[in-house]
Parts: structure tokens; sequence; C-alpha cells
């Protein structure tokens, strides 16, 4: 709890909640006062050139952006001239066990809204422009400094054109100068511009908002396997029409019935969040283990040893259902408080009771390269 108040500044979570959290930006000076960081740049710069991993590389020259995606060579880092530049590395969590552990801190935000850790490196000068972003964000400063300038403008005009989302024009109303350890709190459409004064990294840990239009063509996408709708199209009693191209009202109300068959309920829409939510970006994959050990050893090293989620996993719960990198099982009523705590900590102690049916759940994940003993 004190390691809370100190990452909030002094404020409960609570009054975090209440006060601050979608409403208004918050600085907090030395949140992780012993924080210097978890990479050095070259090992940002070697993550970014990883085959599965997402990154992109802004240049700045001229006062015009280039934008490059992922992958990179190390070359393509190596000559930038007067140009400046930045570095930004997606779901560093995925990659970096360290990572894991330092999301852990934010856990006072649902596992259901956290999207991932992103960092960047960016030499004196560099930056991605004044921007606004449509989630949560926390900015935690590791090595170096960087200036934060953030306006609650509602002026958002975008430059025509340009690779990234900048603002035409970019009123500032609070500026400082963050170091390591210190934090940023930003809610959804606050605009900010972050310019490195010199070698930094900045840790972003952003919270995912999605819109109620992509919740919604999701959600229909998740019913189309999981809806019967009963009968076929008949017209026995077929009306000649003095129009053949108009669709009749006879076709119209009975394929409208048919349609009044699809229904839903809570526990349909619980289901398809935990899918939707838990479900892994389209370029994370999980690797089964090469010498995977047998049940019977698999359930003693548990015992030994405790489980651990993969570090690309993600996992939620919701009234006896368990959700796990898009996919849906029923827990029983023993098993799921059990299964409820690794989704929670993303891991389970050694010598955990575990029933043969919670055992046989395990070491299906196991297989997958969901889990694997600790």
């Amino acid at each position: 709890m004190k390691t809370i108040q100190t990452l909030l500044g002094g404020l409960s979570v609570a009054e975090f909640l209440r006060d601050y959290w979608q409403k208004k930006p918050l600085l907090i000076r030395k949140a992780l006062p012993s924080f210097e960081g978890l990479l050095d740049p070259q090992q940002l710069i070697d993550l970014a050139c990883g085959e599965d991993v997402q990154a992109r590389l802004v240049t700045q020259h001229g006062g015009k952006f280039g934008l490059q995606h992922s992958p990179f060579e190390p070359e393509d880092f190596g000559h930038f001239g007067k140009k400046k530049w930045t570095v930004l590395v997606q779901g560093v969590n995925h990659h970096l066990p360290e990572g894991t552990e330092l999301l852990k801190l934010f856990s006072f935000i649902p596992h259901a809204r956290l999207d991932d850790l992103m960092v960047s490196y960016a030499p004196a000068g560099g930056g991605v422009g004044p921007h606004f972003d449509s989630y949560d964000v926390f900015l935690l400063q590791g090595a170096g400094h960087r200036r934060w300038q953030i306006s609650t403008q509602k002026d958002q005009t975008l430059i025509e054109g340009a690779p990234l989302r900048i603002l035409k024009d970019f009123s500032v109303e609070q500026e400082w100068v963050l170091e390591a350890g210190d934090m940023l709190y930003l809610p959804p459409h606050c605009a900010h511009n972050g310019i490195a004064e010199d070698d930094c990294m900045t840790y972003s840990i952003g919270f995912r908002t999605p819109s109620y239009q992509e919740l919604a063509e999701q959600f229909l996408v998740y019913l189309q396997d999981r809806i019967e709708v009963n009968g076929m199209y008949a017209d026995p009693d077929l009306k000649a029409q003095k129009h053949p191209s108009e669709i009749g009202s006879a076709m119209l109300g009975q394929v409208e019935q048919a349609i009044k068959q699809v229904r839903w309920d809570k526990e349909d829409i619980a289901n398809f969040l935990g899918c939707y939510l838990s479900e892994p970006k389209p370029h994370i994959f999980f690797d089964s283990p090469q010498r995977p050990l047998s049940e019977a050893k698999f359930r003693q090293a548990v015992q030994k040893q405790g489980v651990e989620l993969d570090l690309k996993s993600q996992m939620l719960c919701h009234a006896g259902w368990i959700f796990i990198n898009g996919e849906e099982f029923e827990a029983g009523k023993d098993d799921y408080p059990l299964l409820r705590e690794l989704a929670d900590h993303r891991e389970l102690p050694a010598a955990t009771d575990i029933s043969d049916e919670c055992a046989e759940l395990l070491y299906q994940w196991y297989q997958d390269g969901y889990l694997t003993p600790r």
C-alpha cells in the first residue's frame, strides 16, 4: 500500500480514481524514487530489431516528420545526421519479465483495461510531436530528462498528410521536465508533447478504451458461431409482382421474423468481453515447449515450483468463466478461485492444492505455451 501511495503521489487509490482517473492530468514527482529504467538504449534498439516486435522509428527534419515501422535492421539506427529521432517499442512486457513486474504496480486498474508497456528512446530534441491519445496513459521517466507540455484544448485538428497524428495548433498550458522516477498521468484526449532534453527513455503504461462501434462489430462476429436460427426461407404462396426487382413485403416480413430469433444476454456479453479483451494482437504467437513434460511430471513440477503465465498471456475471469488468450473455459466451483488467483497475480505458488480437472486444464495451457512451471 505504501508503494501504491508513493506511486500516486501520496493519494490513495480511491482518491486517485475519484479525482483524476479519466478526468485530469496528474504530475507525480518521485513516483518510483529508485527507478532508473529496465533497458539501456542499445537493448531497446536490439529489441526493436526482433521479428515478433512492434516498433516505430520517428524522424524529424526541417519541421517535417517521417515514420518507419518494424521490422528494423541495426543499421537503420546508425546514421541520422542532423535529424531528431525517436524509437518506440510496443509490448515490452511481452519480452521482459521486469516489464511485467512493473505493470503489476498498476493492478489497481482492472486487467481488462490494460494494453501494454511501451518504451521509447530519444536523443536530445527527439519526440513525436504534439498529439493526443484516445486512451489513459502513465508516462514514467527512466534515464535522462523529458520535457512534457500539455493542453486540455478542445481543438484537435490534425496536420493533413502527416504520417503521424500531429496537432495542427497546439497551445501549451502547462509544462514540466521529468527526471528518473517521475511520472505523469494523462486521461484520454489530453493533448501532449514530449521533447527529450538529453538521451532519455520513457516507459508508457497504456490502458485501452475501445469504441462502442468496435465492440459492437466484434460482438456480432463473436455471435455468428454461437447462434442458431431454425428454418429456411420458403414462399409456397408466392404471388406475381408488378416489379420483379422489388423486394416484396412478404419476403421482408419472413426474414424479419427469422432474424428476431437472434438473442443474447449478459452472460453472452461477459463471455464476449473476456474473449475479445484477452485476444492476443495479430503479431503475437505462442510457442509450445520443445520437450514437453508428461502430464504427471508437469503436475509434480507445479507442486514443487508453482506455475506462471507466459509473458504474452492475458488472462481474465468472470462469474465462473476463465478467459485466456481469446479462449473461454468454464471452471468448476472449487477451481474458479484458484484460477482467478492465477489471473490476478499471473502466478501460483508451489504446493498449491489443485484438482484433477484443474491440473488437466493447466496442462493443456502448458502445451499451448500459455504458461510454464516457475
